[in-house]
């Protein structure tokens, strides 16, 4: 039976890519093209033993933007990818604009796409350059910004908020709002949870009270205080 079914020949390639996250790095046809070297074999028609599918799995993963790879078969006979992508959750920019980069959420550095961009979080003016960051956010150091990121990635309030990050001289992190003017101070990134608490009661309460310009800086670092100036 196993043996009849390694004759048979392929008769349906089929992708699946996890879009769970919106990303649209890697398309369909351009799978197809990475297991068929640009369209010079064709894999329908083919039997399953003239497949390698550790081989194929290898090439896929080769991919910049691809994550997790399964290629497999089944007893109608055809041959099913499923991939599952890299996910950003920033992006470094710098002054030269091909120097910038994506984080992923293990904190791997990712290059730009022509076919996709991410809306992540910008962090910009960062103290670290493009030599430092290939490993900074998988140390200890960096993962704490890491999770900072992650916290903002999973939060969808936050998320829209929140236009800009910078990492100042000192390691302290400063945000820019998608709306209203003020530079809102968060400090190192500790206590993550407890200071978006903070500056949830800025934006629930004082600002809709005060104006949402009155205010140049809200300052988070100190437990238990909010400064506004």
């Amino acid at each position: 039976m196993a043996q009849r079914q390694a004759q048979k020949a392929v008769r349906k390639v089929s992708v699946s890519i996890d879009n769970e996250y919106n990303n649209y790095f890697i398309s369909e046809r351009e799978v197809k093209n990475i297991l068929t070297n640009d369209g010079e074999k064709v894999l329908e028609g083919s039997k399953i033993t003239d497949i390698g599918l550790k081989n194929l799995e290898l090439r896929i993963k080769s991919h910049k933007f691809v994550r997790e790879a399964q290629v497999y078969r089944d007893l109608a006979g055809n041959l099913n990818i499923k991939i599952k992508q890299n996910r950003p959750i920033a992006r470094l920019v710098h002054d030269n604009s091909e120097e910038d980069v994506y984080i992923d959420d293990e904190g791997n550095v990712l290059p730009l796409s022509e076919r996709f961009t991410a809306r992540v979080i910008p962090i910009t003016r960062s103290l670290f350059r493009p030599a430092q960051t290939r490993s900074f956010y998988q140390d200890s150091l960096g993962r704490a910004y890491l999770d900072l990121l992650k916290f903002i990635e999973k939060d969808a309030f936050w998320k829209a908020q929140l236009a800009e990050m910078q990492i100042d001289a000192k390691g302290k992190v400063i945000f820019m709002p998608q709306v209203g003017t003020q530079v809102i101070e968060f400090g190192k990134p500790d206590e993550v949870e407890q200071k978006f608490k903070k500056l949830l009661v800025v934006y629930k309460k004082v600002l809709p009270a005060m104006g949402w310009d009155r205010y140049k800086r809200v300052n988070l670092e100190f437990h238990d205080q909010i400064i506004c100036e």
